[in-house]
């Protein structure tokens, strides 16, 4: 397979800090180039040796162009995108991929009139911690998922950038808020039909800098998701119930702690003592009656994004961030601003 030619639009913190980096040491990608709005952007691209080119347009009408990453702020996504699109060049655009269903659906529509591929750079798809958790869910030695909780806690609150604008898409919901649900839903491949979702507004009062989500699915199971900005101290990444167990992760550098329920005796149990009185009820297990033991973090190659990528322009493989699920995503996001504009929880069917 022949490497395909890339330009990444966009030379920010994603673009420039991620994508080209990525690039440059790609086994599948050739690194055309970049173009950015800011003059500036273009020359420190170039006095790092890389091209830049003057606009857009430029990019567009270059045939070499197989492929295009668009990394700029999410209010820009649709219109950059469809314009690609309409070019005749194949999209990887960054997350979230639009400000709601309709704009998705425009994407979408060019990306089929023009046979071309278009997906969104989920990127934590391939983070060990979120890996490590879906491979214990799938696995079923602790029996079946009852609810997980998948955390973020930081306490330097919302980037001061276009992060922090709401006429750009700004908010954690839209930030870190579209990983973890999409992360969710891959974990629970159920229809979703109930949100309850309520912002902070802690340090930016125009958007959200954290969230707390509630995700109701078709079988009864539970997702919680919270995105912090101002937490001093911070809960476990993940936490999962199922029928004979329980699995943990305290934070995504750590191994994925698992407690397997083996024999469910009452006559093991003896009282703790606490400092207002007895109890039975919320005694430990001994290791008598549960298993405990780690999942070591599973290999992860975050070039393989790229790699899929190619290989289903070149027809060689289907593309693993698929339109279906992009849109799913969006639908709950959709939901979760609804939800917390109006204070309640919004049944739906996703």
């Amino acid at each position: 397979m022949k490497k395909c030619n890339l330009v990444v639009v966009g030379y920010g913190g994603m673009g420039g800090g991620f994508h080209v980096r990525h690039a440059l040491e790609s086994d599948v990608v050739n690194l055309l180039g970049i173009y950015d709005i800011l003059p500036e952007r273009r020359e420190a691209a170039r006095e790092k040796g890389i091209f830049a080119y003057e606009t857009l347009d430029d990019v567009l009408a270059d045939e070499r162009v197989d492929l295009i990453t668009v990394a700029i702020p999410n209010d820009s996504h649709k219109d950059v995108v469809v314009k690609a699109l309409n070019a005749g060049k194949n999209v990887i655009c960054e997350k979230p991929v639009a400000l709601s269903v309709a704009e998705l659906d425009e994407m979408i529509a060019a990306a089929e009139k023009n046979q071309k591929l278009f997906t969104v750079h989920q990127n934590r798809r391939w983070d060990v911690d979120y890996l490590a958790m879906k491979q214990v869910a799938n696995s079923g030695e602790i029996g079946e998922l009852l609810n997980i909780e998948s955390r973020i806690h930081g306490s330097r609150g919302i980037p001061s950038d276009w992060r922090g604008l709401k006429k750009h898409g700004g908010g954690m919901l839209y930030d870190w808020g579209i990983h973890l649900i999409d992360q969710v839903m891959m974990i629970i491949p159920e229809t979703v039909t109930a949100v309850d979702c309520r912002f902070d507004h802690i340090t930016n009062k125009e958007v959200d800098d954290g969230f707390k989500l509630t995700m109701s699915f078709a079988s009864g199971k539970e997702a919680y998701v919270e995105v912090g900005t101002y937490n001093f101290i911070a809960m476990p990444r993940f936490y999962m119930r199922c029928k004979d167990g329980t699995a943990l992760i305290t934070d995504w550098r750590e191994n994925c702690k698992v407690v397997k329920c083996k024999y469910w005796h009452e006559n093991d149990v003896l009282p703790v003592q606490t400092a207002a009185g007895l109890t039975k009820t919320m005694a430990p297990r001994d290791d008598i009656t549960t298993d405990t033991y780690e999942i070591a973090q599973p290999h992860s190659d975050v070039h393989d994004f790229y790699r899929n990528v190619c290989k289903a322009i070149a027809g060689e493989e289907t593309q693993l961030v698929t339109h279906a699920q992009l849109r799913r995503v969006m639908q709950v996001i959709e939901a979760s601003f609804r939800s917390a504009e109006e204070k309640q929880v919004v049944s739906c069917n996703i």
